[in-house]
């Protein structure tokens, strides 16, 4: 971690994220929220919230950063760094354009950016740079001052990420019946997405099979992997899962879901699963729902025992990433060269996203990128 204290060119941290309905009557609006512009009909987003109303129509995600809010400032406090906090969210309140709104009229100029999505992808990075650009936008035509926003790298393979996995990893493997412990696989579970924008995440150079979004989640998996055989002296078998799908059926998408993976490993004598969600910053509803309710059914069914282990949440080590990557970024934007850490084999990412960095459907202006139309 950085001993530098000094934050400038930055005067305030925006917290990014998807944001989630607070209550039943939120729910339908939130998701009318998330498929604008898609012709949903309000019978169907019902249906889609169903997961959302078994926990009384409340997401987590909101609480999470609140308690990530909290975090961050505390150790920016206990540290010395004198920057402010804000949170403004996709599809919810409080909203990305009233956040910036609020931080133009309170003078700031210059803006770090932290999405809580750890890897790259079009709806994990891209989708809101376009989100930033939109925002800007709208305060550019109401005449606000436009402050400069820059989106901290990915920190998918920074230790403050990676090692609070390490840890919900060991206390699952051992939380686990003492008979099947040693027998144990490891399912590291992230967001199916479909195969066509995988393919193309991150940037051009990174764009084959699986794109930056696979390669970055494996390398993370083999992190932890060595790390728990490290502590362990056992080398437990793994694989990279999928779960959340929510695309027509006829679309390829990542695959293997996290529930067939459970009914292979049963049928092929495995004795115990920890299921691992490295591609999720906290407890998501994709979380509560597709893992612990939904794969944990199943492997109820299957007389498997299984375990699901934390996510980073707001973890101590998490905060005091962040508070890293902003004095990093801070000493780069001041024309130095900060030591970048990163574990595993693919380094620190990228600062500025790239032209043709997990690319958009559909042309649309995105800050904090090379071809931002607000540098």
């Amino acid at each position: 971690m950085s001993d530098l204290r000094e934050p400038a060119p930055y005067d305030a941290l925006l917290l990014l994220s998807f944001g989630g309905p607070e209550g039943p009557d939120d729910v339908v609006p939130f998701l009318a929220n998330v498929t604008r512009g898609r012709g949903i009909p309000e019978e169907r987003l019902k249906e889609v919230g169903k997961h959302y109303f078994l926990f009384g129509g409340v997401s987590p995600i909101n609480g999470q950063n609140r308690a990530l809010l909290d975090a961050l400032r505390k150790d920016f406090a206990d540290h010395g760094l004198d920057l402010p906090v804000y949170w403004g969210n996709r599809n919810w309140a409080p909203y990305l354009t009233d956040t910036l709104r609020e931080m133009a009229e309170a003078g700031h100029r210059r803006v770090a950016v932290l999405a809580t999505s750890a890897y790259a992808s079009y709806s994990g990075c891209r989708q809101y740079r376009e989100n930033l650009a939109e925002s800007l936008a709208v305060l550019e035509a109401e005449g606000l001052p436009v402050p400069r926003v820059d989106k901290l790298r990915h920190y998918f393979n920074h230790p403050g990420f990676v090692e609070p996995m390490v840890d919900g990893v060991l206390a699952s493997l051992a939380g686990l019946p003492e008979d099947v412990r040693a027998g144990a696989h490891l399912a590291f579970t992230t967001h199916s997405i479909p195969t066509s924008a995988a393919d193309v995440s991150g940037p051009p150079e990174a764009h084959g099979d699986g794109g930056a979004y696979v390669a970055e989640h494996l390398d993370v998996a083999r992190v932890i992997v060595e790390a728990v055989r490290e502590r362990t002296g056992v080398e437990y078998p793994w694989q990279l899962v999928y779960q959340s799908r929510s695309g027509a059926p006829h679309i390829p998408w990542l695959e293997p879901d996290i529930c067939d993976h459970l009914e292979l490993l049963h049928s092929d004598g495995v004795p115990a699963v920890v299921m691992a969600p490295i591609g999720f910053v906290s407890d998501h509803m994709e979380v509560l729902y597709d893992l612990d309710t939904e794969a944990t059914a199943k492997a109820a069914e299957l007389g498997l025992p299984v375990r699901r282990s934390a996510t980073v949440g707001a973890d101590r080590r998490f905060a005091a990433a962040v508070r890293d990557l902003v004095l990093e970024r801070a000493a780069a934007e001041q024309g130095r060269a900060p030591e970048r850490c990163a574990l595993g084999a693919l380094g620190a990412s990228h600062d500025l996203c790239p032209a043709g960095c997990c690319p958009a459907r559909a042309a649309r202006p995105a800050a904090a990128g090379a071809d931002s139309p607000y540098a």
